[in-house]
Protein backbone atom coordinates (compact mmCIF):
# COMPACT_ATOMS: atom_id res chain seq x y z
CA UNK A 1 0.00 0.00 0.00
CA UNK A 2 1.35 3.47 -0.99
CA UNK A 3 2.05 5.76 1.64
CA UNK A 4 -0.50 8.16 3.18
CA UNK A 5 0.49 11.94 2.81
CA UNK A 6 -0.68 15.26 4.16
CA UNK A 7 -0.93 18.32 2.31
CA UNK A 8 -1.24 21.52 4.07
CA UNK A 9 -2.65 24.31 2.26
CA UNK A 10 -4.82 27.00 2.53
CA UNK A 11 -3.68 29.52 5.54
CA UNK A 12 -3.71 33.08 6.15
CA UNK A 13 -1.31 35.11 3.88
CA UNK A 14 -2.39 36.68 0.99
CA UNK A 15 -1.06 33.69 -1.19
CA UNK A 16 -3.91 31.61 0.37
CA UNK A 17 -5.71 30.78 -3.13
CA UNK A 18 -2.04 29.78 -4.52
CA UNK A 19 -1.43 27.67 -2.24
CA UNK A 20 -5.11 26.00 -2.03
CA UNK A 21 -4.41 25.43 -6.06
CA UNK A 22 -0.56 23.72 -5.24
CA UNK A 23 -2.45 21.49 -2.77
CA UNK A 24 -5.27 20.48 -5.04
CA UNK A 25 -3.15 20.02 -7.65
CA UNK A 26 -0.34 17.83 -5.78
CA UNK A 27 -2.97 15.92 -4.29
CA UNK A 28 -4.81 15.23 -7.49
CA UNK A 29 -1.55 13.53 -9.07
CA UNK A 30 -0.60 11.64 -5.89
CA UNK A 31 -4.21 10.15 -6.00
CA UNK A 32 -3.45 9.19 -9.79
CA UNK A 33 -0.31 7.36 -8.23
CA UNK A 34 -2.60 5.39 -5.61
CA UNK A 35 -1.55 7.38 -2.54
CA UNK A 36 -3.74 7.89 0.04
CA UNK A 37 -4.32 11.82 0.81
CA UNK A 38 -5.43 14.25 3.07
CA UNK A 39 -5.61 17.70 2.53
CA UNK A 40 -5.92 20.07 6.13
CA UNK A 41 -5.55 23.99 6.85
CA UNK A 42 -3.22 24.50 8.90
CA UNK A 43 -5.52 25.96 11.90
CA UNK A 44 -5.94 24.32 15.03
CA UNK A 45 -7.38 21.15 14.04
CA UNK A 46 -3.83 20.36 12.35
CA UNK A 47 -2.82 18.23 15.38
CA UNK A 48 -5.70 16.44 15.35
CA UNK A 49 -5.95 15.75 12.29
CA UNK A 50 -1.89 14.56 11.64
CA UNK A 51 -2.45 12.38 14.81
CA UNK A 52 -5.50 10.49 13.31
CA UNK A 53 -4.66 10.45 10.00
CA UNK A 54 -0.78 9.79 10.69
CA UNK A 55 0.94 10.36 7.65
CA UNK A 56 4.19 9.14 6.52
CA UNK A 57 5.48 12.84 4.91
CA UNK A 58 3.34 15.97 5.31
CA UNK A 59 3.30 18.02 1.79
CA UNK A 60 3.74 21.56 3.02
CA UNK A 61 2.09 23.43 0.08
CA UNK A 62 1.88 26.44 1.97
CA UNK A 63 3.00 29.76 0.52
CA UNK A 64 3.73 33.03 1.95
CA UNK A 65 3.86 34.36 6.06
CA UNK A 66 3.20 31.36 8.34
CA UNK A 67 3.71 28.92 5.76
CA UNK A 68 7.40 29.54 3.89
CA UNK A 69 9.33 31.71 6.65
CA UNK A 70 9.40 28.89 9.68
CA UNK A 71 7.02 29.32 11.43
CA UNK A 72 5.10 26.33 10.51
CA UNK A 73 7.78 24.57 9.77
CA UNK A 74 8.76 24.88 13.49
CA UNK A 75 5.68 23.32 14.83
CA UNK A 76 5.66 20.44 12.04
CA UNK A 77 9.29 19.91 14.24
CA UNK A 78 7.55 18.93 16.97
CA UNK A 79 5.65 15.99 15.16
CA UNK A 80 8.68 14.02 13.93
CA UNK A 81 7.44 13.19 10.53
CA UNK A 82 9.28 14.22 7.80
CA UNK A 83 7.48 17.64 5.83
CA UNK A 84 8.79 18.91 2.37
CA UNK A 85 11.01 21.94 1.44
CA UNK A 86 13.21 23.31 3.57
CA UNK A 87 13.74 23.67 7.61
CA UNK A 88 12.94 26.49 10.23
CA UNK A 89 16.04 28.17 9.38
CA UNK A 90 16.62 28.55 5.82
CA UNK A 91 12.97 28.70 5.57
CA UNK A 92 13.25 32.12 7.89
CA UNK A 93 16.22 33.58 6.28
CA UNK A 94 14.75 32.87 2.48
CA UNK A 95 11.83 34.84 3.50
CA UNK A 96 13.69 37.71 5.28
CA UNK A 97 14.16 40.12 2.07
CA UNK A 98 16.65 42.10 3.89
CA UNK A 99 18.11 38.76 6.03
CA UNK A 100 18.66 36.93 2.92
CA UNK A 101 20.08 39.82 0.75
CA UNK A 102 22.84 40.38 3.75
CA UNK A 103 23.71 37.12 3.34
CA UNK A 104 24.18 37.31 -0.74
CA UNK A 105 26.18 40.80 -0.24
CA UNK A 106 28.27 38.98 2.19
CA UNK A 107 28.89 35.90 -0.42
CA UNK A 108 29.32 38.19 -3.03
CA UNK A 109 26.35 37.33 -5.11
CA UNK A 110 25.26 40.29 -7.44
CA UNK A 111 21.75 41.57 -5.82
CA UNK A 112 19.99 45.52 -6.03
CA UNK A 113 21.19 48.21 -3.65
CA UNK A 114 18.25 48.72 -1.37
CA UNK A 115 17.64 50.62 2.20
CA UNK A 116 15.20 49.40 4.89
CA UNK A 117 12.24 51.90 5.81
CA UNK A 118 10.08 51.68 9.31
CA UNK A 119 6.88 53.60 9.64
CA UNK A 120 7.04 53.55 13.13
CA UNK A 121 10.55 55.83 13.23
CA UNK A 122 10.68 59.22 12.50
CA UNK A 123 9.86 60.68 8.95
CA UNK A 124 12.92 60.77 6.86
CA UNK A 125 13.11 62.80 3.82
CA UNK A 126 12.75 60.15 1.98
CA UNK A 127 13.28 61.50 -1.23
CA UNK A 128 16.63 62.55 -0.81
CA UNK A 129 18.03 59.60 0.53
CA UNK A 130 16.80 57.23 -1.92
CA UNK A 131 18.23 60.27 -4.97
CA UNK A 132 21.66 59.95 -2.65
CA UNK A 133 21.98 56.34 -2.36
CA UNK A 134 19.42 54.35 -5.04
CA UNK A 135 17.90 56.64 -7.78
CA UNK A 136 14.61 56.55 -9.16
CA UNK A 137 12.09 54.48 -9.92
CA UNK A 138 12.41 52.18 -7.03
CA UNK A 139 10.62 49.05 -6.26
CA UNK A 140 9.12 49.01 -2.78
CA UNK A 141 7.93 45.85 -1.30
CA UNK A 142 7.29 44.06 2.08
CA UNK A 143 10.04 42.59 3.80
CA UNK A 144 8.46 39.12 4.08
CA UNK A 145 5.72 38.42 1.35
CA UNK A 146 6.00 36.49 -1.77
CA UNK A 147 4.49 36.06 -5.15
CA UNK A 148 5.27 39.79 -5.50
CA UNK A 149 2.47 40.82 -3.15
CA UNK A 150 2.53 44.29 -2.99
CA UNK A 151 5.45 44.98 -5.05
CA UNK A 152 5.42 48.38 -6.70
CA UNK A 153 7.64 50.38 -8.93
CA UNK A 154 7.45 53.87 -7.45
CA UNK A 155 8.65 57.38 -9.20
CA UNK A 156 8.94 60.54 -7.30
CA UNK A 157 5.06 61.03 -8.36
CA UNK A 158 3.66 58.04 -6.90
CA UNK A 159 6.08 57.50 -4.04
CA UNK A 160 4.08 58.56 -1.08
CA UNK A 161 0.63 57.90 -2.21
CA UNK A 162 2.18 53.81 -2.32
CA UNK A 163 3.90 54.06 0.75
CA UNK A 164 0.83 54.92 2.23
CA UNK A 165 -0.86 52.21 1.16
CA UNK A 166 1.77 50.19 2.72
CA UNK A 167 1.56 51.72 6.44
CA UNK A 168 0.46 48.32 8.03
CA UNK A 169 3.64 46.43 6.93
CA UNK A 170 5.43 48.47 9.60
CA UNK A 171 8.76 47.91 7.53
CA UNK A 172 9.42 47.78 4.03
CA UNK A 173 12.32 47.63 1.33
CA UNK A 174 12.70 50.13 -0.90
CA UNK A 175 15.44 48.47 -3.73
CA UNK A 176 16.83 49.88 -6.81
CA UNK A 177 14.72 49.33 -10.06
CA UNK A 178 16.94 46.93 -12.34
CA UNK A 179 14.95 46.84 -15.80
CA UNK A 180 16.51 44.25 -18.31
CA UNK A 181 15.52 40.15 -18.69
CA UNK A 182 13.57 38.47 -16.17
CA UNK A 183 15.27 34.85 -15.36
CA UNK A 184 14.58 31.96 -12.77
CA UNK A 185 16.22 29.40 -12.21
CA UNK A 186 15.25 26.07 -10.28
CA UNK A 187 17.71 24.04 -8.42
CA UNK A 188 16.37 20.61 -7.53
CA UNK A 189 18.46 19.48 -4.24
CA UNK A 190 21.88 19.12 -5.51
CA UNK A 191 20.75 19.25 -9.52
CA UNK A 192 21.12 22.76 -11.05
CA UNK A 193 17.72 21.92 -12.87
CA UNK A 194 17.00 24.56 -15.38
CA UNK A 195 16.63 28.16 -16.34
CA UNK A 196 13.34 30.01 -17.83
CA UNK A 197 13.15 33.39 -19.27
CA UNK A 198 9.81 35.64 -18.49
CA UNK A 199 8.54 38.35 -20.86
CA UNK A 200 5.34 39.74 -19.23
CA UNK A 201 3.03 42.01 -20.75
CA UNK A 202 2.66 44.35 -17.73
CA UNK A 203 5.30 46.04 -16.58
CA UNK A 204 6.92 43.80 -14.43
CA UNK A 205 6.51 40.15 -13.54
CA UNK A 206 3.90 41.14 -10.69
CA UNK A 207 0.94 38.94 -9.10
CA UNK A 208 -1.50 39.13 -11.49
CA UNK A 209 1.24 38.39 -14.55
CA UNK A 210 1.98 35.10 -12.27
CA UNK A 211 -1.44 34.03 -11.79
CA UNK A 212 -4.00 35.61 -14.57
CA UNK A 213 -4.15 33.23 -17.26
CA UNK A 214 -4.74 36.37 -19.34
CA UNK A 215 -2.08 37.99 -18.23
CA UNK A 216 -0.38 36.21 -21.14
CA UNK A 217 3.27 36.66 -19.60
CA UNK A 218 5.80 34.86 -22.45
CA UNK A 219 7.89 31.56 -20.93
CA UNK A 220 10.90 31.41 -22.91
CA UNK A 221 12.63 27.99 -22.50
CA UNK A 222 15.34 27.29 -23.49
CA UNK A 223 16.80 30.90 -23.04
CA UNK A 224 18.67 32.68 -25.68
CA UNK A 225 21.55 33.04 -23.86
CA UNK A 226 25.89 31.84 -24.35
CA UNK A 227 26.60 28.93 -22.78
CA UNK A 228 28.58 30.39 -19.69
CA UNK A 229 26.08 32.88 -18.65
CA UNK A 230 23.53 30.71 -18.39
CA UNK A 231 25.99 28.73 -16.62
CA UNK A 232 26.59 31.76 -14.19
CA UNK A 233 22.98 32.12 -13.05
CA UNK A 234 22.48 28.56 -12.62
CA UNK A 235 25.51 28.54 -10.12
CA UNK A 236 24.23 31.90 -8.62
CA UNK A 237 21.44 30.34 -7.92
CA UNK A 238 23.02 26.81 -6.92
CA UNK A 239 25.51 29.07 -3.92
CA UNK A 240 22.21 30.95 -3.07
CA UNK A 241 20.75 27.28 -2.41
CA UNK A 242 23.06 26.17 -0.18
CA UNK A 243 24.17 29.15 1.50
CA UNK A 244 20.93 29.48 3.08
CA UNK A 245 20.97 25.54 3.63
CA UNK A 246 17.56 25.04 1.44
CA UNK A 247 16.39 21.62 1.07
CA UNK A 248 14.32 20.17 -2.10
CA UNK A 249 13.44 22.52 -4.80
CA UNK A 250 13.96 26.70 -4.65
CA UNK A 251 13.44 28.64 -7.26
CA UNK A 252 15.54 31.95 -7.68
CA UNK A 253 14.56 34.95 -9.72
CA UNK A 254 17.17 37.04 -11.32
CA UNK A 255 17.52 39.94 -13.68
CA UNK A 256 20.07 40.47 -16.39
CA UNK A 257 20.48 43.97 -17.07
CA UNK A 258 23.97 45.29 -19.20
CA UNK A 259 25.66 41.62 -19.14
CA UNK A 260 25.26 41.41 -15.44
CA UNK A 261 22.53 38.99 -13.44
CA UNK A 262 21.03 40.60 -10.06
CA UNK A 263 19.81 37.83 -7.58
CA UNK A 264 15.91 39.62 -6.41
CA UNK A 265 15.06 36.39 -4.11
CA UNK A 266 15.52 32.66 -3.20
CA UNK A 267 11.90 31.27 -3.03
CA UNK A 268 12.30 27.83 -0.59
CA UNK A 269 8.20 26.43 -2.00
CA UNK A 270 7.79 27.32 -5.44
CA UNK A 271 4.23 27.47 -6.65
CA UNK A 272 2.54 23.76 -8.11
CA UNK A 273 0.06 24.68 -10.36
CA UNK A 274 -0.56 24.86 -13.79
CA UNK A 275 1.04 28.32 -14.43
CA UNK A 276 4.45 27.62 -12.10
CA UNK A 277 7.68 27.91 -13.42
CA UNK A 278 9.50 25.23 -11.41
CA UNK A 279 7.17 22.16 -13.32
CA UNK A 280 7.74 24.23 -16.95
CA UNK A 281 11.53 23.79 -16.26
CA UNK A 282 11.11 20.28 -14.93
CA UNK A 283 8.95 18.95 -18.15
CA UNK A 284 12.04 20.92 -20.80
CA UNK A 285 14.76 18.62 -18.57
CA UNK A 286 12.42 15.43 -18.95
CA UNK A 287 10.90 14.91 -15.26
CA UNK A 288 7.08 14.66 -15.32
CA UNK A 289 5.10 16.94 -12.86
CA UNK A 290 4.54 13.45 -11.27
CA UNK A 291 8.41 12.09 -10.92
CA UNK A 292 8.76 16.25 -9.54
CA UNK A 293 6.05 15.52 -6.78
CA UNK A 294 7.81 12.11 -6.35
CA UNK A 295 10.87 13.42 -5.90
CA UNK A 296 9.98 16.49 -3.46
CA UNK A 297 8.69 13.61 -1.19
CA UNK A 298 11.54 11.28 -1.39
CA UNK A 299 13.62 14.26 -0.52
CA UNK A 300 11.66 14.99 2.38
CA UNK A 301 11.81 11.82 3.69
CA UNK A 302 15.54 11.20 3.46
CA UNK A 303 16.02 14.39 5.40
CA UNK A 304 18.50 14.01 8.57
Amino acid sequence: MKKKILILSGGISKERLISLDTGLQVAKELKKNGYKIKISEPDNNLEKNIKKFKPAIIFNALHGQFGEDGYIQTILEQFKIPYTHSGVIASSIAMDKEVSKKIFIKNKINTPKYIKYSFDKKKLDLIKIIDKKLKFPVVVKPLNEGSSVSVYICTKKNISRILNSMKNYKQIMIEEFIGGREIQVAIMGNKKLGAIELKPKRKFYDYQAKYNTNAKTQHLIPIDLPKNKLDQVMNMAFKAHKIIGCKGVTRSDFKFLKNKFYLLEINTQPGMTKLSLVPEIAAHQGISFKNLIEWILKDASTKK
